[in-house]
């Protein structure tokens, strides 16, 4: 497999869109406090392999923070720790009782697999009113690098009642493009608390600055 460095042309910073009709953005361990920093962010879920120690950002209060230990697996590993349908479960009631007066920020080891499908199914959680495919459709736009973790995805679309909807959007939209590190993204269609619906849908992606 070929892997291809962030080209120059990514963006490397996001600040909060006007209005703040952006709220959910997604990056590598790397790049968290930055993105954290940049947007302002309050609450965080970080999805990381079980041994793996990380610091948490200033500005994120311990009851703040859900850590999801396991690893990125699709199927049962000796000496790996597959998702389960509790952590899963975890992760959903962590995004509603979010008020999302301030941003959230998910994060995993490289922005790739684990914390894209956790940001599709927040989005999946939060916004029924749109399809499965709809969504999985921005985060593709948003993402060309995510390569969304399949078991995840299916643990939701069973514990949500999806019926197999939530794993075809997701195969539907293919692996994203190899790389060594997922771009910094705002995940689409996640509204601040008290924007409506219909200006949430018309929001543009977030402003972008460049690294000083």
């Amino acid at each position: 497999m070929v892997l291809f460095p962030v080209p120059e042309s990514c963006p490397t910073r996001l600040m909060p869109e006007p209005g703040g009709q952006t709220m959910l953005y997604v990056c590598s361990l790397s790049k968290l406090q930055q993105v954290v920093d940049d947007v302002k962010a309050t609450h965080l879920v970080t999805v990381l392999n079980p041994e793996m120690d990380m610091e948490r950002p200033t500005g994120i209060a311990p009851e703040r923070h859900l850590r999801l230990s396991l690893n990125d697996i699709a199927a049962t590993l000796p000496g790996f720790k597959l998702a389960s349908e509790q952590q899963v479960q975890q992760l959903i009631d962590f995004v509603h009782a979010w008020d999302r007066t301030t941003p959230l920020v998910v994060h995993c080891w490289a922005g790739v697999s684990r914390s894209t499908a956790s940001a599709y199914i927040a989005a999946c959680s939060l916004r029924p009113d749109l399809s499965e495919m709809e969504l999985a459709k921005a985060l593709r736009e948003a993402s060309p690098r995510a390569t969304p973790n399949s078991h995840l995805i299916a643990l939701a679309d069973a514990l949500m009642g999806r019926d197999g909807r939530m794993v075809d959007a997701i195969e539907s939209i293919g692996r994203g493009a190899d790389c060594y590190e997922g771009n910094i993204f705002a995940m689409p269609h996640i509204p601040a608390s008290g924007v409506t619906i219909a200006s949430a849908a018309d929001a543009q992606a977030p402003l972008l600055a460049s690294t000083v």
